[in-house]
Order: structure tokens, then sequence, then C-alpha cells
């Protein structure tokens, strides 16, 4: 039986700048989310960024698409590895934006949060109108404007009712799904290189490709490689509702890094061996397309039946690949089609969540209006934020539509966010090694080096290092190489913060400084509801030592 009781937002506090100590809600998030679950959350975001991102990295990155997908991948690693200390430190809804609060206070927390969102509203978008792509695939008519941006926006709609009925009931949906993917996309590398692969033509792709190498498309198709990894900190967003989270949060981040990163690399180095980067190109259409109708339809549609079948092709990238698999090839590439059509869903799902949980988050610690803690009492999901960011994605969907490849438009903004959250984090992981010593960590970031500084030894973590000047590469690539991204993202951020502004101003908070919070208590009481005992103890522990040096030069 789960024990529920009410953790406060932050610690009572006296004086007229404390946040209340209680949500608004009378309910609070369950604890439904086991092992199995909390993987799936994470395989449901980050899982199927590869449905999408491999299109448009071979097509920008082009011979070197393997390259773009190793650097990103690397990245990668230290993020996933960042994440999993700090989820298992505080095992709370709010995922990075949480992490900087503690790190780095108030306003930087919420430079997180608000690019996280802007991050998991264009996920919202970008997935479920990528899901119509593949859906698609058995209805190409459809995958021309406006008819994708139409199905896009059903799905979304059914994920909002779904989430509103509950994080258990849109779980079983990941849990599923994943399980589905993962044997779906074993099978098809194993085929691919087993019986299409042509070592050959893999070395005039790659190799032969550096006599014309352009580094601003390896620098392209590095920023939307990036796109393949975003969403591990899904699992640390389902923290509050997941049973055990310091013990099952860890196991489950490492071995989402290990699966992510070997499906990314090797259907990268898959597809350079099987097809020409050419046809993920969106400017070759018109004898490609007639091409794929001679070779796969059997015989030769009008001009505009083959560019719309392209087209969807196009929107459904390992579809594509799969289709161009001997023997099996008409038979694996629908599987694939429906497989990635239900991942990107559950990805788009996944958004959903994670948008209403950060929001929940940031209005519980003062960063934002207290209404977003409401918990509606039947289902007890967070309904108010729930809406606001559906809607926020429908409108990110029906302006990518004006564009002329919504596709790319969406994916330009979706790096943008990641990358500043991912810095900050970076920053708080390495603040936290020296100002809070006294959290149990039970996963720590290898590679540390020892620093003393007035008595004290604080490990210095080196991937964490490694991870920040990685990560602030990633950032300074999307600046320069997305045009919509390095626009819009800025505005995004410029317009949190002035809503910022003013929020903090009407309740008598400072703008740049933060707010007294008790962590400490806040600290045990997660603990204690989520039935972490002896870490509860051990804690206690370093703050009761803690105290006694404190105090020891007044005695």
């Amino acid at each position: 039986m789960t024990v529920e009781v009410k953790v406060p937002a932050g610690a009572p506090q006296q004086g007229p700048e404390a946040p209340p100590a209680e949500p608004s809600g009378t309910h609070t998030l369950r604890r439904a989310v086991g092992p199995w679950g909390s993987y799936s959350w994470g395989y449901a975001d980050v899982g199927a960024d590869i449905y999408v991102a491999l299109g448009l990295v071979v097509a920008t990155a082009e011979g070197l698409a393997n390259v773009a997908f190793l650097m990103a991948g690397l990245v990668y690693v230290t993020i996933g590895l960042a994440y999993t200390e700090l989820s298992a430190m505080y095992p709370l809804a709010g995922g990075g934006p949480l992490f900087v609060l503690r790190g780095l206070g108030d306003f930087w927390g919420f430079v997180a949060g608000w690019a996280v969102l802007l991050d998991f509203t264009i996920d919202i978008a970008l997935f479920a109108f990528s899901s119509a792509g593949y859906i698609d695939h058995f209805f190409p008519q459809l995958s021309q404007q406006p008819w994708i941006t139409v199905e896009a926006v059903g799905l979304v709609v059914f994920l909002y009712i779904l989430n509103v009925i509950g994080v258990r009931e849109s779980s079983k949906l990941n849990e599923v799904a994943a399980a589905i993917d993962i044997c779906a996309e074993t099978v098809l590398i194993f085929i691919g290189f087993a019986f299409a692969f042509v070592p050959t033509f893999y070395w005039h792709q790659t190799v032969a490709f550096l006599t014309h190498f352009d580094p601003s498309r390896l620098a392209l198709g590095f920023s939307f490689a990036i796109i393949s990894f975003v969403g591990l900190e899904s699992i640390s967003q389902a923290s509050q509702e997941t049973e055990r989270p310091t013990t099952i949060v860890p196991r489950t981040s490492v071995a989402l890094i290990l699966t992510i990163l070997a499906y990314a690399l090797a259907l990268s180095n898959l597809t350079l061996g099987v097809l020409p980067w050419q046809t993920y190109d969106p400017s070759v259409q018109s004898s490609s397309a007639v091409e794929f109708c001679k070779t796969v339809s059997g015989h030769v549609l009008n001009q505009a039946d083959c560019i719309a079948q392209h087209t969807a092709n196009q929107n459904a990238p390992i579809a594509w690949l799969a289709i161009h698999l001997p023997i099996v090839g008409s038979f694996i590439a629908p599987v694939i089609a429906i497989l990635g059509a239900m991942l990107l869903l559950i990805s788009s799902n996944a958004g959903v969540y994670g948008s209403s949980r950060i929001m929940y988050s940031m209005a519980e610690y003062g960063l934002t209006y207290r209404i977003f803690t409401y918990i509606q009492p039947k289902f007890r999901t967070p309904v108010i934020a729930l809406s606001l960011f559906t809607f926020l994605a429908l409108l990110e969907l029906a302006l990518s539509a004006l564009t002329p490849n919504a596709l790319e438009t969406l994916a330009d903004l979706y790096a943008f966010g990641a990358a500043t959250s991912y810095t900050l984090v970076f920053v708080s992981l390495l603040r936290l090694r020296f100002t809070d010593l006294e959290t149990p960590r039970v996963f720590r970031v290898p590679w540390n080096v020892p620093v003393e500084r007035n008595g004290t030894v604080y490990q210095v973590p080196i991937v964490g290092v490694l991870g920040l000047i990685g990560i602030s590469t990633v950032l300074i690539s999307t600046i320069l190489t997305h045009p919509i991204g390095r626009i819009a993202g800025p505005l995004w951020l410029a317009l949190g913060l002035v809503l910022y502004y003013f929020y903090r101003r009407s309740q008598g908070r400072p703008f740049l400084r933060s707010i007294s919070r008790d962590w400490s208590q806040q600290q045990l009481a997660v603990y204690v509801e989520s039935g972490e005992v002896e870490l509860a103890d051990e804690y206690r522990q370093a703050l009761e030592r803690r105290r006694r040096k404190e105090d020891r030069p007044e005695q």
C-alpha cells in the first residue's frame, strides 16, 4: 500500500517573502510508476526521437551523419549521467528546473524551467506531427498540408484527455509500446546489417565524402542529432510518482542511456550502408518519387501521387529505410510505420505530461502562479497546467503549418530549449558538489577529482566539466545554424522573464534574488513519503554533523 502525505513545496518560512507551505489544491501526485514504467517514460520520450531525427540529420550532415550522431551521443551520455545523479538526490517532480533551482537559485531556476517548457510544448507538437507522418505511410495523400496538421491536432487532443484521466493510465501506453519497439528496432538492425548493408557503398558515402566535406553541414547535422537524445529527464520528472525513486531512477537512467546510444549509432550507420543520403533531402523529389513508385508499387502512378508517396516516406525515415531491406522489406516497413506512429505518439504524450509537471513544480516553488498546483480531485492530475500547454502546442502546430517545412521549423526550436536548460543543469551539478554535501548521492557522476578548500574536500566531476563544454557547443551550434531557433528561442525566454518579473513584483518577492527555503525539511519529507527510511537516517546524521561543525567556533 502506498502511503501518501502532503509534501510542502518549500519549508514554512517567516516573513512576507516566503511561499505558501502547502499547495493550493487538496490532493498530491500519487506514486504509481514502477521500474519498467520509469524506464518506459524515458524511452517513450528519447526512443522516439530517432524516428524524427534520422531523416533530418542524414539530409543535413550527409555522409557524416554517423559522426553527427556520435558527437551528439557523447554529449548525451554526460547529460544522462548528470541527470542520474541529480534525480536520485532530489526525487521530486520538476526535473532540470528543480536541479537548477537548488543549485543556482530562483532566477536561473525559472530560466531553466521556461526553456524546458518551450522544449516540451514543441515536443508535443513535433512528435504528434511526426506520428501523423508515420500514419500517412499508409495514406500518402494525407501527408500534405493541411491534412497532416489536422491529424496532429487530433492526436494532441486525444493525449490531453488521456493525461487528464491520470498518469497510471497514460503510463500503460508507454510500457506496451516501448517493449514492442525495442524488439522491432533490434530485428530491423539485425536484418539490415546481415542482408542489406553494403560495405563498399558505406565507404563511398562516408570516407569518400570527406573529399568535399562541408563543416557547416556537419554542425547543422550535429545540432539536429541532439534531438535524438532529448527527453531523458522524463524519468526525473516522474520521480515524485515513482515507487522507491532513489533506487529505481539510477538503474533505469543508465539502462536508457546505453539503449538509446546503441540504437542511434546502429541506425545511422545502417542507413549510410543501404540508402543514398540524397533520398532524405527534401529538394530531391521528382525522380526518386517516380522510381519509388516503379519499384515498390509495381506500376507507375501519376506524378502528383508519386510526389505524395515520396513526401510521406520522408516524413517516416525509418519506414523508408525498412522498405529497402531485401525479402522482408515490404512486410517489415508497415510494422515499423505502425510502431513509429505509436512510439511518437507516446513521446508526444511525455511532452504533455512533462510540461504540466514542470509548471506544477515551478508553481510550488514560488516561480509562477499557485493556480498551477491545483490537482483535479477525481483524477488527481494538474489539469490547469495540462490545459495551458496543450493549447500552446496546438498553437505551435498551427503556426508551423504556415512555414515551408513544418517539421524543420519545429525541430529548430526543439534543440534550443534543451541546450539552454541542459547548460544550466551542468552548472548546477558542479555548484551543488560544493554547496550540498549532506544529501546522499546514491549515484555519482564518475571520474572525480578531489579539491580541498578551507579544510573540506570536494569532488569535482570531470565528466560534468566535459558535459558543460559539450552542451555549450550544442547551444552555440544551434544559435548559429538554426534561423528560426535563434530568433524565436530567445524571444520565448524574454517573454518568460517579463512574466516572471511581474509575478514576483505582485508577490513582493525579489526579481534576481532567491526567497528563503528550508530544503532539508523538504528532503526529509520526501524520503519518508517515498519509503527511503535508511536515506532519511543518513541525511539526518549528515545534517547533525554540519550543525556541530558550524557551532564549533562558538564554543
